[in-house]
C-alpha cells in the first residue's frame, strides 16, 4: 500500500502523549480558511517557492524543459510544471521544493521506528496527520496495523469529515483520536470549513458508543469562534463524553501564510494572533463549565 506523504515531523510533543513522530498524509475534504497546513489540502504532489531563499541565479530556468520558469529565475509559471523535480536538484538555495512523496505503509513505519527508544520512555508513539489522514484511508489504516504490530502506541488527528467505514477501521489499530471541534452551528460550519460539521458530530458519537479514546481538540479563529457561545459548546461536548480525556485549544497562528505564498496562492483568511493574556482568557471560559482539564498547545 502506498499513499502520499507530505511530512514526517519527529520529536513532537504537541501530537499527543509522550513524544511522537507525527506523519502528514496529503488530502482533506475540509477547505478551513485559516488552514496552517494549506500544502496538505491537497492529495497531490506540489512545487513550492520560497522566494525569500531565492538568490537569483537562475539555474532553475536552465534546466526546466517546460518553461515553467522565468528567465529571471525569480518567477514560476504552474501551469506548465510536471514536477520533474530537475530545478529543485539545480538550486543551490534550497528555495524549491516538491511537497508530496509516495511513501509504502513499512517506509512510513520503518522510519518511525528510528525513535522507538524515545517513544519507550516517554509513553509516546506515532500520530498521523495532515491534511486529513483518513482522507487516505486505506493508506492510513495499514500505516496504523503495522505501527499497531511493531508495539508502537498510535493516534490520527482527524476531523471527523469522514464516512464513518474508515473512523471505524482506523479504531481498529488506533489508541487515540484528536478530534477537532472547529466551529459551532451548521451554516457558519459550511462557511468557513466547507462542511456543515454534522459528519464529525456523528463519529464523535461513534467513538464514545466504542469507548475510545479522544483529545477534544479545538482551534480558535479571531472573528470566527472566539466567542462564549462557542466556548461553552465545546465545554458540553467534553461533557458529554467520558471517553474525551482533555481539551486542547488550539489558538490561531500565522504560520499557513508563508505555505500558502510558496505555493503561488493568496491566504483566504488572514488575522492577527491572540495574545498569551487573551489565550489564558479562552482556556479559562472553557474550563469554567468542562469538568475536566484544558490546556493550550
Amino acid at each position: 500500500m502506498y499513499g502520499t506523504v507530505f511530512n514526517i515531523q519527529r520529536f513532537c510533543v504537541s501530537d499527543g502523549n509522550g513524544i511522537r513522530t507525527t506523519v502528514f498524509l496529503k488530502g482533506c475534504p475540509l477547505a478551513c480558511k485559516w488552514c496552517h497546513n494549506p500544502d496538505g489540502m491537497s492529495a497531490s504532489a506540489i512545487l513550492a517557492f520560497y522566494e525569500d531563499l531565492c538568490i537569483s541565479c537562475k539555474r532553475c530556468a536552465g534546466v526546466c524543459d517546460r518553461n515553467a520558469h522565468f528567465a529571471d529565475g525569480v518567477r514560476l509559471d504552474r501551469s506548465k510544471c510536471t514536477l520533474c523535480g530537475k530545478c529543485v536538484t539545480a538550486c543551490p538555495a534550497g528555495a524549491l521544493e516538491i511537497i508530496g512523496k509516495r511513501y509504502s505503509a513499512e517506509q512510513v513505519i520503518d522510519e518511525c521506528l528510528k525513535d522507538k527508544t524515545f517513544y519507550e520512555n516517554s509513553g509516546g508513539g506515532i500520530t498521523l496527520s495532515g491534511g486529513e489522514p483518513l482522507y487516505q484511508a486505506e493508506f492510513a489504516t495499514e500505516i496504523l496495523e503495522l505501527a499497531r504490530r511493531a508495539g508502537l502506541d498510535t493516534a490520527v488527528e482527524t476531523s471527523g469529515c469522514v464516512d464513518r467505514s474508515k473512523i471505524a477501521d482506523a479504531a481498529r489499530f488506533s489508541d487515540t483520536f484528536l478530534f477537532d471541534y472547529k466551529v459551532t452551528g451548521a451554516d457558519k460550519s459550511l462557511n468557513y470549513t466547507g462542511s456543515d460539521g454534522r459528519a464529525a458530530l456523528e463519529n464523535l458519537d461513534y467513538l464514545g458508543s466504542i469507548d475510545k479514546t479522544v483529545i477534544l481538540r479545538c482551534p480558535i479563529i479571531p472573528g470566527v469562534n472566539d466567542d462564549e457561545e462557542h466556548f461553552r459548546a465545546i465545554a458540553a461536548i467534553g461533557n458529554k463524553y467520558k471517553n474525551i480525556v482533555r481539551i486542547e485549544v488550539l489558538p490561531y497562528h500565522r504560520f499557513g501564510l508563508g505555505k500558502s505564498k510558496s505555493m503561488g496562492v493568496e491566504p483566504p483568511f488572514v488575522a492577527e494572533e491572540f495574545t498569551a493574556e487573551r489565550v489564558c482568557d479562552m482556556r479559562a471560559a472553557i474550563a469554567a463549565h468542562y469538568l475536566g482539564e484544558v490546556v493550550s498547545v
